[in-house]
C-alpha cells in the first residue's frame, strides 16, 4: 500500500510539474521583457524547484568517456561482461597497452544506483584496470528471476571474482563491506586460487557495535517484524518487478535526507539564490549532486531484511555466527588477502570504529598485511567522492594495491588481456 501511495501521490503531482515546466519556458523567452526582471529570474528560480522537488530521477549516466594517464587522454569503453539478475559486472576498459592491477570495485545496494561511485571510478581509472558490479532496481527484476538475499550478493561477489582471476583487488564502498570480507573468507576456507590479492573496506558497518549511530539505533530498537511491517511494500502493476516485495528507495532517500534536513533544505533555498543571481556554475554544481542523490533504487524486501538481522541486530560476522548458504564464514582463515580499511572522522553513517573492526577479525593474516587509515574532515560520501577521496584517500589505496599485486610488465601478455564482454548464466 505504500508503494501505490507513493505512485498516486506522483502522478497527482504531474500537473503542478506541467504548470512548472511551462512557467520556466514563458519566463525564459529572450523576446519576453520580463525575463530580464528580477521578477522574472525569480519564477524561473522557484518553478524550477517545484519541477526538481516533484520529478522521480532516473538513473544517471556514467559519463566516463576518457581518462587522463599521465600526459594522455585516452578513450575509455563501457563493456558489460557478465550479467546476472539482479547484477550487471561493468569493465572500464581504457583503450591503452597499460597492465595496471585489475580492482573489482563493489558498489553498495542502499538505494542509490552504482553511479553514485563515479568519483571513485574517476579517479582509479588512470591507475587501474577497474570492473564494477552495477546492481539493478529490485522493481525492474520480473518475479520469475527469483528472489536475492545478503548470501545471493556473497556468491555474486564470489563470481565475479571467479570472472576476474587470481590477480585482482577487492574495494567495497560502505555496505558491501560485509558481504564481501565474508565472500573472501568462504575463497579463503576453501583454499581457491581466486583469493584476491587484497581487500580495501571502505567505512563499512563491520561491526556497528564499534560505534553507534542514528542508523545503528535505529535497527537495535526495533524487532525485525517492525521492518517488515513498516517499510516493505510490494511493487505496483506498473513496473517489470510487479508484486515483488521491495524496500523502496524513496523510503531510504526520506531517511537519509532527514539525518541532515537543514542541510538539504538549506542547498535547495541556495540553488533558488544561485539561479536568480545567474550563478549558472553554482547551480549546475547543486544539480549535478542532487541527480545523483536523488536517483535511488529498490532493494529486494529478503535482502534488506537478511541485511538488518544479520549486521545491524545479531552481529553474526565480528561474533563468528555468520553463514551462507549454510556454510561457516571464517575470517582467521584469510592468510593472503592483504587487508586495508578506510574510515571517516565525520562518517555518520558508518561511524569510525565499524570498519576498524575487520581487523581484529582477520586473525590469520600478518600485520604487515594489515593497514588502517582514517581520513581527517571528511564524511560518509566524502570518503569515496569528492577532493579528500581524491588526494588524501586515493594515493593510501593506489600505493597498498600496488604494495600487494606482483611485477607486471609494461605490455599484458596474451593471456593476461581482461575477457571480452559475454552473456553468462545467472
Amino acid at each position: 500500500m505504500l508503494y501505490t501511495l507513493y505512485e498516486w501521490n506522483r502522478a497527482a503531482m504531474l500537473p503542478v510539474r506541467m504548470l512548472a515546466g511551462a512557467a520556466n519556458i514563458a519566463f525564459q523567452n529572450p523576446f519576453a521583457p520580463v525575463s530580464y526582471t528580477q521578477f522574472g529570474r525569480s519564477v524561473v528560480a522557484a518553478s524550477e524547484l517545484v519541477e526538481r522537488v516533484t520529478r522521480r530521477f532516473e538513473k544517471p549516466v556514467w559519463g566516463l568517456d576518457e581518462t587522463v594517464i599521465g600526459s594522455d587522454v585516452v578513450p575509455v569503453t563501457i563493456e558489460q561482461i557478465d550479467t546476472a539478475p539482479f547484477c550487471r559486472l561493468l569493465h572500464f576498459r581504457r583503450d591503452t597497452d597499460r597492465n595496471d592491477p585489475k580492482v573489482l570495485l563493489v558498489a553498495p545496494i542502499s538505494g542509490h544506483h552504482a553511479t553514485l561511485l563515479r568519483g571513485t571510478v574517476e579517479a582509479l581509472l588512470p591507475h587501474h584496470d577497474v570492473y564494477v558490479t552495477d546492481w539493478i532496481d529490485a522493481r525492474q527484476v520480473p518475479l520469475s528471476d527469483g528472489s536475492f538475499d545478503l548470501d545471493d550478493y556473497v556468491h555474486y561477489v564470489i563470481r565475479f571474482l571467479n570472472l576476474l582471476g587470481s590477480d585482482a583487488h577487492v574495494i567495497a564502498v560502505c555496505q558491501p563491506a560485509v558481504p564481501v570480507l565474508a565472500a573472501v573468507s568462504l575463497l579463503a576456507s576453501a583454499g581457491d586460487a581466486v583469493q584476491p590479492r587484497s581487500m580495501t573496506l571502505m567505512g563499512g558497518p563491520v561491526d556497528t557495535r564499534r560505534a553507534q549511530t542514528a542508523v545503528t539505533r535505529l535497527a537495535e530498537t526495533r524487532p525485525i517484524e517492525w521492518f517488515e511491517h513498516t517499510v516493505i511494500s510490494p511493487v505496483p502493476l506498473i513496473y517489470p518487478g510487479a508484486m515483488r516485495k521491495v524496500y523502496p528507495g524513496f523510503v531510504q532517500l526520506t531517511g537519509f535526507m532527514q539525518m541532515n534536513l537543514d542541510r538539504h533544505v538549506g542547498a535547495h533555498l541556495k540553488l533558488f539564490q544561485h539561479l536568480v543571481r545567474g550563478d549558472d556554475e553554482s547551480a549546475d554544481a547543486h544539480r549535478k549532486f542532487y541527480d545523483e542523490y536523488l536517483s535511488v533504487m529498490d532493494l529486494t524486501a529478503e535482502f534488506y531484511l537478511q541485511t538488518v538481522e544479520t549486521v545491524f541486530q545479531r552481529h553474526d560476522l565480528p561474533n563468528g555466527t555468520m553463514t551462507v548458504r549454510g556454510e561457516a564464514v571464517k575470517p582467521g582463515d584469510v592468510r593472503r588477502t592483504a587487508l586495508l580499511t578506510i574510515e571517516g572522522e565525520l562518517d555518520d553513517i558508518s561511524a569510525p570504529g565499524q570498519t576498524l573492526a575487520a581487523h581484529d577479525l582477520l586473525t590469520g593474516l600478518p600485520a604487515d598485511k594489515k593497514k588502517a587509515y582514517l581520513q581527517p574532515g571528511v564524511g560518509h560520501y566524502g570518503i569515496f567522492n569528492g577532493r579528500r577521496w581524491r588526494e588524501g584517500i586515493l594515493p593510501v589505496v593506489r600505493d597498498w594495491i600496488r604494495q600487494h599485486d606482483e611485477a607486471r610488465s609494461a605490455v599484458p601478455a596474451a593471456d593476461a588481456v581482461p575477457p571480452r564482454p559475454t552473456k553468462l548464466a545467472a
